[in-house]
């Protein structure tokens, strides 16, 4: 991750929503390459990440295919994240400011309507035609991704 944010509540925040390493700004040039060289310098492994699964809807982090029912949905970038993020979290209800941090970045100007927007996008790839709907509202709170239908 690379930011002006550098107090250490917001590099903890960096890291605990995923980021394997956090640079701010300024830096040099120099760090950053060394830091580069490093990566560069791990194992290189299979992805090995599992699928995400609930009900019918499989999230496959390896391949990046979503599929609901068998069928593969075809998912934007954002929508990708959106659903991994709440995936990752299921059965959980993730705060919309952390939905936005971790989908948009820690220094996003994202608005709340757009966010809402994402999830009727998303909804309407996921849920529509299915009885059984996976992206829950946990009004005035956030979203989360859950098989029962209770509100």
């Amino acid at each position: 991750m690379l930011t002006a944010r550098d107090a250490v509540p917001d590099i903890v925040k960096g890291l605990d929503a995923g980021a394997d390493d956090y640079l701010t700004k300024p830096f040099s040039f120099a760090e950053f390459l060394a830091r580069l060289r490093a990566l560069a310098r791990r194992p290189k492994t299979e992805a090995s990440a599992k699928p995400l699964k609930i009900a019918n809807l499989t999230l496959n982090p390896n391949t990046r295919q979503v599929s609901r029912a068998g069928h593969e949905l075809k998912l934007t970038p954002t929508e990708y994240r959106l659903l991994e993020f709440l995936l990752r979290r299921c059965g959980r209800v993730a705060s919309r400011q952390a939905i936005v941090e971790a989908v948009w970045g820690l220094d996003s100007d994202v608005e709340e309507n757009t966010l809402d927007a994402f999830i009727r996008l998303l909804r309407a790839k996921v849920d529509q035609n299915h009885k059984l709907k996976l992206i829950h509202t946990a009004r005035g709170y956030g979203y989360c991704v859950r098989q029962d239908s209770e509100e």
